[in-house]
Protein backbone atom coordinates (compact mmCIF):
# COMPACT_ATOMS: atom_id res chain seq x y z
CA UNK A 1 0.00 0.00 0.00
CA UNK A 2 1.21 3.45 -0.83
CA UNK A 3 0.10 6.91 0.27
CA UNK A 4 0.55 9.48 -2.48
CA UNK A 5 0.53 13.07 -1.31
CA UNK A 6 3.62 15.02 -2.29
CA UNK A 7 2.27 16.59 -5.46
CA UNK A 8 -1.47 16.82 -4.86
CA UNK A 9 -3.74 19.23 -3.06
CA UNK A 10 -5.89 16.28 -2.03
CA UNK A 11 -4.32 13.27 -0.39
CA UNK A 12 -4.92 10.10 -2.34
CA UNK A 13 -4.77 6.65 -0.83
CA UNK A 14 -3.95 4.11 -3.51
CA UNK A 15 -4.09 0.40 -2.89
CA UNK A 16 -1.23 -1.08 -4.87
CA UNK A 17 -0.95 -4.45 -6.53
CA UNK A 18 1.89 -6.10 -8.38
CA UNK A 19 3.11 -4.01 -11.33
CA UNK A 20 4.20 -7.02 -13.37
CA UNK A 21 2.84 -7.37 -16.88
CA UNK A 22 0.15 -9.98 -17.43
CA UNK A 23 -2.61 -10.61 -19.94
CA UNK A 24 -5.19 -11.40 -17.25
CA UNK A 25 -5.56 -7.92 -15.79
CA UNK A 26 -7.87 -7.80 -12.78
CA UNK A 27 -10.00 -4.66 -12.31
CA UNK A 28 -10.23 -2.99 -8.93
CA UNK A 29 -13.88 -4.01 -8.57
CA UNK A 30 -12.80 -7.64 -8.23
CA UNK A 31 -10.57 -6.86 -5.23
CA UNK A 32 -13.50 -7.09 -2.85
CA UNK A 33 -11.37 -8.29 0.03
CA UNK A 34 -9.69 -4.87 0.00
CA UNK A 35 -12.64 -2.50 -0.20
CA UNK A 36 -15.65 -4.44 1.13
CA UNK A 37 -14.67 -3.82 4.78
CA UNK A 38 -14.84 -0.08 4.10
CA UNK A 39 -18.53 -0.41 3.13
CA UNK A 40 -19.84 -2.51 6.00
CA UNK A 41 -22.60 -0.72 7.88
CA UNK A 42 -22.52 2.23 5.44
CA UNK A 43 -25.21 3.61 3.14
CA UNK A 44 -23.63 3.40 -0.31
CA UNK A 45 -24.32 5.17 -3.61
CA UNK A 46 -22.84 3.69 -6.79
CA UNK A 47 -22.08 5.41 -10.10
CA UNK A 48 -22.17 2.53 -12.57
CA UNK A 49 -23.24 1.18 -15.95
CA UNK A 50 -23.27 -2.28 -17.59
CA UNK A 51 -19.44 -2.44 -17.53
CA UNK A 52 -19.45 -2.34 -13.72
CA UNK A 53 -19.09 -6.07 -13.22
CA UNK A 54 -17.43 -8.40 -10.76
CA UNK A 55 -16.78 -11.48 -12.84
CA UNK A 56 -20.05 -11.84 -14.74
CA UNK A 57 -22.26 -10.19 -12.12
CA UNK A 58 -23.04 -6.48 -11.90
CA UNK A 59 -21.31 -4.63 -9.07
CA UNK A 60 -24.59 -3.40 -7.57
CA UNK A 61 -26.01 -6.94 -7.50
CA UNK A 62 -22.73 -8.22 -6.03
CA UNK A 63 -22.68 -5.60 -3.29
CA UNK A 64 -26.29 -6.26 -2.34
CA UNK A 65 -25.63 -10.01 -2.24
CA UNK A 66 -22.65 -9.28 0.06
CA UNK A 67 -24.87 -7.47 2.54
CA UNK A 68 -23.87 -3.94 1.52
CA UNK A 69 -26.66 -1.38 1.75
CA UNK A 70 -26.84 0.27 -1.69
CA UNK A 71 -29.31 3.14 -1.31
CA UNK A 72 -28.83 4.97 -4.62
CA UNK A 73 -27.49 4.40 -8.11
CA UNK A 74 -26.15 7.07 -10.47
CA UNK A 75 -26.05 6.43 -14.22
CA UNK A 76 -24.01 8.14 -17.00
CA UNK A 77 -24.61 8.59 -20.75
CA UNK A 78 -26.39 5.51 -22.19
CA UNK A 79 -27.94 4.82 -18.78
CA UNK A 80 -27.26 2.58 -15.80
CA UNK A 81 -28.26 -0.66 -17.51
CA UNK A 82 -27.16 0.67 -20.94
CA UNK A 83 -28.84 0.75 -24.34
CA UNK A 84 -29.57 4.46 -24.75
CA UNK A 85 -28.23 6.21 -27.86
CA UNK A 86 -25.32 8.65 -27.66
CA UNK A 87 -26.79 11.92 -26.41
CA UNK A 88 -30.20 10.39 -25.69
CA UNK A 89 -32.00 11.77 -22.63
CA UNK A 90 -32.18 9.21 -19.83
CA UNK A 91 -34.75 9.79 -17.08
CA UNK A 92 -34.45 9.09 -13.37
CA UNK A 93 -36.08 5.79 -12.52
CA UNK A 94 -36.12 2.82 -10.16
CA UNK A 95 -33.98 -0.16 -11.08
CA UNK A 96 -36.44 -2.97 -11.70
CA UNK A 97 -33.99 -5.67 -10.64
CA UNK A 98 -33.09 -4.24 -7.24
CA UNK A 99 -35.68 -1.57 -6.42
CA UNK A 100 -32.89 0.96 -5.86
CA UNK A 101 -33.58 4.50 -7.14
CA UNK A 102 -31.49 5.54 -10.16
CA UNK A 103 -30.45 9.16 -10.77
CA UNK A 104 -29.36 9.99 -14.32
CA UNK A 105 -26.25 12.17 -14.45
CA UNK A 106 -26.44 13.10 -18.11
CA UNK A 107 -28.09 15.98 -19.94
CA UNK A 108 -28.84 19.02 -17.79
CA UNK A 109 -28.20 17.13 -14.53
CA UNK A 110 -24.56 16.07 -14.75
CA UNK A 111 -23.40 16.60 -11.20
CA UNK A 112 -24.94 15.18 -8.00
CA UNK A 113 -26.60 17.86 -5.91
CA UNK A 114 -26.40 17.98 -2.10
CA UNK A 115 -29.96 16.62 -2.11
CA UNK A 116 -28.86 13.68 -4.27
CA UNK A 117 -26.21 12.83 -1.67
CA UNK A 118 -28.41 13.20 1.40
CA UNK A 119 -28.41 10.02 3.44
CA UNK A 120 -25.36 8.62 1.64
CA UNK A 121 -22.22 7.69 3.61
CA UNK A 122 -19.88 6.45 0.85
CA UNK A 123 -19.76 6.91 -2.93
CA UNK A 124 -18.40 4.38 -5.43
CA UNK A 125 -17.35 5.10 -9.02
CA UNK A 126 -16.90 2.05 -11.23
CA UNK A 127 -17.19 2.54 -14.98
CA UNK A 128 -15.05 1.15 -17.81
CA UNK A 129 -13.43 3.98 -19.77
CA UNK A 130 -11.85 3.64 -23.24
CA UNK A 131 -9.12 6.26 -22.78
CA UNK A 132 -10.37 8.80 -25.32
CA UNK A 133 -10.98 12.45 -24.43
CA UNK A 134 -14.34 12.81 -26.12
CA UNK A 135 -15.75 9.66 -24.51
CA UNK A 136 -17.88 11.31 -21.84
CA UNK A 137 -17.26 9.04 -18.85
CA UNK A 138 -14.22 11.05 -17.74
CA UNK A 139 -16.37 14.19 -17.78
CA UNK A 140 -18.91 12.40 -15.60
CA UNK A 141 -16.06 11.35 -13.31
CA UNK A 142 -14.94 14.97 -12.92
CA UNK A 143 -18.37 16.14 -11.81
CA UNK A 144 -18.80 13.14 -9.50
CA UNK A 145 -15.42 13.71 -7.87
CA UNK A 146 -16.20 17.40 -7.41
CA UNK A 147 -19.52 16.59 -5.74
CA UNK A 148 -17.84 14.09 -3.41
CA UNK A 149 -15.21 16.58 -2.26
CA UNK A 150 -17.57 19.54 -2.04
CA UNK A 151 -20.02 17.56 0.10
CA UNK A 152 -17.37 15.72 2.15
CA UNK A 153 -18.50 12.30 0.96
CA UNK A 154 -15.72 9.70 0.74
CA UNK A 155 -15.36 8.26 -2.76
CA UNK A 156 -14.08 4.80 -3.63
CA UNK A 157 -12.83 4.69 -7.21
CA UNK A 158 -12.53 1.13 -8.51
CA UNK A 159 -9.91 1.36 -11.24
CA UNK A 160 -10.16 -0.50 -14.53
CA UNK A 161 -7.57 -1.11 -17.28
CA UNK A 162 -7.52 1.32 -20.21
CA UNK A 163 -7.86 -0.53 -23.55
CA UNK A 164 -6.18 2.43 -25.27
CA UNK A 165 -3.68 3.00 -22.46
CA UNK A 166 -0.62 1.93 -24.48
CA UNK A 167 -0.01 5.28 -26.24
CA UNK A 168 -0.57 9.03 -26.01
CA UNK A 169 -1.49 11.04 -29.11
CA UNK A 170 -3.59 13.76 -30.67
CA UNK A 171 -4.08 17.49 -30.24
CA UNK A 172 -4.26 18.75 -26.66
CA UNK A 173 -7.54 20.53 -25.93
CA UNK A 174 -7.50 24.33 -26.18
CA UNK A 175 -9.74 25.38 -23.28
CA UNK A 176 -11.61 27.79 -25.58
CA UNK A 177 -13.21 24.62 -26.95
CA UNK A 178 -14.17 23.14 -23.60
CA UNK A 179 -17.37 21.09 -23.62
CA UNK A 180 -18.75 17.89 -22.09
CA UNK A 181 -16.80 15.94 -24.75
CA UNK A 182 -13.59 17.68 -23.75
CA UNK A 183 -13.23 19.40 -20.39
CA UNK A 184 -9.49 19.48 -19.69
CA UNK A 185 -6.21 20.20 -21.58
CA UNK A 186 -5.42 16.60 -22.45
CA UNK A 187 -4.84 14.93 -25.84
CA UNK A 188 -7.42 12.77 -27.55
CA UNK A 189 -5.62 9.62 -26.38
CA UNK A 190 -4.21 10.34 -22.91
CA UNK A 191 -2.88 6.94 -21.84
CA UNK A 192 -4.21 6.84 -18.28
CA UNK A 193 -6.60 4.65 -16.36
CA UNK A 194 -9.62 6.36 -14.91
CA UNK A 195 -7.99 6.18 -11.47
CA UNK A 196 -4.83 7.87 -12.72
CA UNK A 197 -6.92 10.51 -14.46
CA UNK A 198 -8.84 11.22 -11.24
CA UNK A 199 -5.52 11.79 -9.48
CA UNK A 200 -4.51 14.26 -12.17
CA UNK A 201 -7.80 16.15 -11.84
CA UNK A 202 -7.13 16.62 -8.14
CA UNK A 203 -3.37 17.08 -8.34
CA UNK A 204 -3.52 19.72 -11.08
CA UNK A 205 -6.40 21.47 -9.29
CA UNK A 206 -8.69 21.13 -12.29
CA UNK A 207 -11.77 20.72 -10.11
CA UNK A 208 -14.13 23.39 -8.77
CA UNK A 209 -12.69 26.01 -6.39
CA UNK A 210 -14.43 24.41 -3.42
CA UNK A 211 -13.25 20.91 -4.32
CA UNK A 212 -9.69 22.15 -4.90
CA UNK A 213 -9.56 23.59 -1.38
CA UNK A 214 -10.63 20.43 0.42
CA UNK A 215 -7.93 19.16 2.80
CA UNK A 216 -7.30 15.50 3.49
CA UNK A 217 -8.71 13.57 6.37
CA UNK A 218 -6.30 11.71 8.61
CA UNK A 219 -5.44 8.70 6.46
CA UNK A 220 -3.91 5.53 7.83
CA UNK A 221 -2.03 2.97 5.75
CA UNK A 222 -4.24 0.11 6.95
CA UNK A 223 -7.77 0.84 5.75
CA UNK A 224 -10.57 -0.51 7.89
CA UNK A 225 -14.20 0.25 8.46
CA UNK A 226 -13.17 3.35 10.40
CA UNK A 227 -10.58 4.64 7.93
CA UNK A 228 -11.43 8.19 6.79
CA UNK A 229 -10.52 9.26 3.27
CA UNK A 230 -11.55 11.73 0.60
CA UNK A 231 -11.10 9.38 -2.27
CA UNK A 232 -9.52 6.02 -2.53
CA UNK A 233 -8.28 4.39 -5.76
CA UNK A 234 -8.43 0.60 -5.71
CA UNK A 235 -5.73 -0.36 -8.17
CA UNK A 236 -5.93 -3.10 -10.82
CA UNK A 237 -3.76 -6.20 -10.60
CA UNK A 238 -1.56 -7.51 -13.42
CA UNK A 239 -1.97 -4.40 -15.55
CA UNK A 240 0.51 -1.92 -16.98
CA UNK A 241 0.56 0.49 -19.92
CA UNK A 242 1.93 -2.15 -22.25
CA UNK A 243 -1.17 -4.30 -21.72
CA UNK A 244 -3.73 -4.96 -24.44
CA UNK A 245 -6.78 -5.35 -22.27
CA UNK A 246 -9.85 -6.95 -23.85
CA UNK A 247 -13.06 -5.58 -22.35
CA UNK A 248 -15.47 -8.24 -21.04
CA UNK A 249 -18.51 -5.97 -21.60
CA UNK A 250 -19.02 -3.49 -24.42
CA UNK A 251 -18.70 0.02 -22.91
CA UNK A 252 -21.49 1.61 -25.01
CA UNK A 253 -23.91 0.53 -27.76
CA UNK A 254 -21.68 1.59 -30.67
CA UNK A 255 -18.41 0.24 -29.35
CA UNK A 256 -19.40 -3.34 -29.90
CA UNK A 257 -15.98 -4.93 -30.25
CA UNK A 258 -12.33 -4.22 -29.57
CA UNK A 259 -11.65 -3.22 -33.18
CA UNK A 260 -14.14 -0.33 -32.87
CA UNK A 261 -12.55 0.72 -29.58
CA UNK A 262 -9.11 0.82 -31.20
CA UNK A 263 -10.34 2.79 -34.25
CA UNK A 264 -12.54 5.16 -32.22
CA UNK A 265 -9.85 7.85 -31.56
CA UNK A 266 -9.16 8.07 -35.30
CA UNK A 267 -12.61 7.75 -36.86
CA UNK A 268 -14.81 9.56 -34.33
CA UNK A 269 -13.77 12.75 -36.19
CA UNK A 270 -16.42 11.78 -38.75
CA UNK A 271 -19.10 12.59 -36.15
CA UNK A 272 -18.28 16.24 -36.89
CA UNK A 273 -18.83 15.79 -40.63
CA UNK A 274 -21.76 14.88 -42.89
CA UNK A 275 -20.30 11.38 -43.26
CA UNK A 276 -21.67 8.32 -41.51
CA UNK A 277 -19.29 7.00 -38.85
CA UNK A 278 -20.88 3.56 -39.14
CA UNK A 279 -23.70 3.96 -36.63
CA UNK A 280 -26.52 1.71 -37.74
CA UNK A 281 -24.14 -0.98 -39.00
CA UNK A 282 -22.52 -3.93 -37.25
CA UNK A 283 -19.13 -2.17 -37.44
CA UNK A 284 -19.49 1.34 -35.97
CA UNK A 285 -16.29 3.40 -36.31
CA UNK A 286 -14.88 0.71 -38.62
CA UNK A 287 -17.22 1.61 -41.50
CA UNK A 288 -17.49 5.26 -42.54
CA UNK A 289 -18.45 7.10 -45.69
CA UNK A 290 -21.10 9.11 -47.52
CA UNK A 291 -23.42 8.71 -50.55
CA UNK A 292 -21.52 11.47 -52.41
CA UNK A 293 -18.12 9.80 -52.20
CA UNK A 294 -16.81 7.80 -55.20
CA UNK A 295 -18.78 4.64 -55.89
CA UNK A 296 -15.67 2.52 -56.30
CA UNK A 297 -15.14 2.71 -52.51
CA UNK A 298 -16.57 0.25 -49.98
CA UNK A 299 -20.40 0.30 -50.01
CA UNK A 300 -22.61 0.02 -46.91
CA UNK A 301 -26.07 1.17 -45.85
CA UNK A 302 -26.60 2.28 -42.23
CA UNK A 303 -30.03 1.48 -40.80
CA UNK A 304 -31.66 2.18 -37.40
CA UNK A 305 -30.89 -0.37 -34.71
CA UNK A 306 -31.10 -0.71 -30.93
CA UNK A 307 -27.93 1.30 -30.34
CA UNK A 308 -28.46 3.87 -33.08
CA UNK A 309 -32.11 4.85 -33.39
CA UNK A 310 -31.28 7.94 -35.44
CA UNK A 311 -28.13 9.05 -37.20
CA UNK A 312 -26.72 10.38 -40.45
CA UNK A 313 -27.32 8.73 -43.83
CA UNK A 314 -29.81 6.12 -42.56
CA UNK A 315 -31.27 4.16 -45.44
CA UNK A 316 -28.77 5.58 -47.93
CA UNK A 317 -26.04 3.63 -49.64
CA UNK A 318 -22.74 5.10 -48.54
CA UNK A 319 -19.31 4.73 -50.10
CA UNK A 320 -16.19 4.88 -48.00
CA UNK A 321 -13.92 2.64 -45.98
CA UNK A 322 -14.06 -0.71 -44.21
CA UNK A 323 -11.31 -0.89 -41.57
CA UNK A 324 -12.52 -4.12 -40.00
CA UNK A 325 -10.18 -7.05 -39.50
CA UNK A 326 -8.72 -9.14 -36.73
CA UNK A 327 -7.61 -7.43 -33.54
CA UNK A 328 -3.96 -8.00 -34.43
CA UNK A 329 -4.49 -6.55 -37.92
CA UNK A 330 -6.19 -3.46 -36.52
CA UNK A 331 -3.48 -2.88 -33.91
CA UNK A 332 -0.86 -3.12 -36.65
CA UNK A 333 -2.68 -0.54 -38.80
CA UNK A 334 -3.10 1.88 -35.91
CA UNK A 335 0.56 1.48 -34.90
CA UNK A 336 0.16 3.32 -31.59
CA UNK A 337 -1.08 6.61 -32.99
CA UNK A 338 -4.16 8.38 -34.29
CA UNK A 339 -4.59 7.79 -38.01
CA UNK A 340 -5.56 10.98 -39.85
CA UNK A 341 -5.23 9.70 -43.41
CA UNK A 342 -8.86 8.59 -43.67
CA UNK A 343 -10.17 11.99 -42.67
CA UNK A 344 -7.79 13.72 -45.07
CA UNK A 345 -8.68 11.35 -47.92
CA UNK A 346 -12.42 11.68 -47.32
CA UNK A 347 -12.19 15.46 -47.49
CA UNK A 348 -10.11 15.37 -50.68
CA UNK A 349 -12.61 13.06 -52.39
CA UNK A 350 -15.76 14.81 -51.17
CA UNK A 351 -17.34 16.86 -53.98
CA UNK A 352 -19.02 19.57 -51.90
CA UNK A 353 -16.19 20.62 -49.63
CA UNK A 354 -18.09 23.58 -48.17
CA UNK A 355 -20.62 21.15 -46.72
CA UNK A 356 -18.21 18.45 -45.49
CA UNK A 357 -18.03 19.71 -41.89
CA UNK A 358 -21.26 20.06 -39.93
CA UNK A 359 -21.95 23.75 -39.40
CA UNK A 360 -22.83 25.41 -36.11
CA UNK A 361 -25.84 27.69 -35.76
CA UNK A 362 -23.69 30.48 -34.34
CA UNK A 363 -20.92 30.12 -36.92
CA UNK A 364 -18.36 30.51 -34.13
CA UNK A 365 -15.36 28.16 -34.40
CA UNK A 366 -15.81 26.93 -30.82
CA UNK A 367 -19.37 25.80 -31.61
CA UNK A 368 -18.51 23.50 -34.52
CA UNK A 369 -18.87 19.92 -33.32
CA UNK A 370 -15.77 18.86 -35.26
CA UNK A 371 -13.73 21.47 -33.40
CA UNK A 372 -15.07 20.24 -30.07
CA UNK A 373 -13.91 16.75 -30.98
CA UNK A 374 -10.51 17.98 -32.14
CA UNK A 375 -10.19 20.39 -29.21
CA UNK A 376 -9.23 23.29 -31.46
CA UNK A 377 -10.05 25.03 -34.75
CA UNK A 378 -6.61 24.32 -36.20
CA UNK A 379 -7.29 20.78 -37.40
CA UNK A 380 -10.25 21.80 -39.54
CA UNK A 381 -8.18 24.60 -41.04
CA UNK A 382 -5.33 22.18 -41.74
CA UNK A 383 -7.65 19.66 -43.41
CA UNK A 384 -9.15 22.36 -45.63
CA UNK A 385 -5.69 23.63 -46.54
CA UNK A 386 -4.55 20.17 -47.65
CA UNK A 387 -1.86 19.85 -44.97
CA UNK A 388 -0.13 16.49 -44.77
CA UNK A 389 -0.58 14.17 -41.82
CA UNK A 390 3.10 14.61 -40.94
CA UNK A 391 2.84 18.39 -40.90
CA UNK A 392 -0.32 18.28 -38.80
CA UNK A 393 1.29 15.96 -36.30
CA UNK A 394 4.24 18.31 -35.89
CA UNK A 395 1.87 21.01 -34.59
CA UNK A 396 0.75 18.65 -31.81
CA UNK A 397 4.26 18.00 -30.47
CA UNK A 398 4.87 20.93 -28.05
CA UNK A 399 1.61 20.49 -26.14
CA UNK A 400 1.92 16.69 -26.19
CA UNK A 401 5.43 16.88 -24.73
CA UNK A 402 4.19 19.11 -21.93
CA UNK A 403 1.22 16.86 -21.21
CA UNK A 404 3.38 13.74 -21.03
CA UNK A 405 5.49 15.33 -18.28
CA UNK A 406 2.35 16.09 -16.28
CA UNK A 407 0.92 12.63 -16.92
CA UNK A 408 4.03 10.90 -15.56
CA UNK A 409 3.41 12.31 -12.07
CA UNK A 410 0.15 10.43 -11.69
CA UNK A 411 0.84 7.01 -13.16
CA UNK A 412 0.08 4.03 -10.93
CA UNK A 413 1.30 1.41 -13.38
CA UNK A 414 4.47 0.78 -15.36
CA UNK A 415 4.49 3.01 -18.44
CA UNK A 416 4.93 2.03 -22.09
CA UNK A 417 7.98 4.31 -22.43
Amino acid sequence: MKLISSFTGVWLLVLLASDSFAQNSIPGAERMDVYLPLLKGKKVAVFANPTSVVGKTHLVDTLLASGIRVVKIFGPEHGFRGGADAGEHVKDATDTRTGVPVVSLYGDHRKPTPADLTGVDVLIFDIQDVGVRFYTYISSLEYFLEAALENHKPLLLLDRPNPNGFYVDGPVLDMKFKSFIGMRPIPIVYGMTIGEYAMMLAGEKWLSPVANQVNAYNITTKPSNDTPFHFLVIKCKNYDHNSRYVLPVMPSPNLKEMQSIYWYPSTCFFEGTVCSEGRGTDKPFQFFGHPALPKNLYAFTPMPNAGAKSSKCFGQQCYGWNLSGSVSEVLKKIDGKIQLKYLLDAYKLFPGKDSFFLKSKSGKPEDFFFNKLAGNAALMTQVKAGSSEADIRKTWTPALTKFKKTRKKYLLYKDFE
